[in-house]
């Protein structure tokens, strides 16, 4: 095996370009399924959207204390 970059000789480095250029095909592939593969969420906002209301106001303290309105 050639275990440098310098010492190595043409078929390790077509070994190196090989699996790089298989990896890069492999995230693109993975990125570009990913983003066109939604599980038909676009067609389920479509049909009925999901309104979130607000609710009445809150009050937030980081005492341990009752809270002064």
């Amino acid at each position: 095996m050639n275990w440098s970059m310098y010492t190595a000789d043409r078929t390790t480095h077509l070994k190196i370009v090989v699996v790089g250029l298989c990896a890069a095909l492999l995230i693109a592939v993975v990125g570009i399924s990913a983003r066109s593969l939604n599980l038909g969420t676009d067609i389920m906002t479509a049909q009925s959207p999901t309104v979130i209301k607000a609710g009445g106001p809150v009050v937030f303290t980081d005492r341990s204390g009752p809270t002064i309105r």
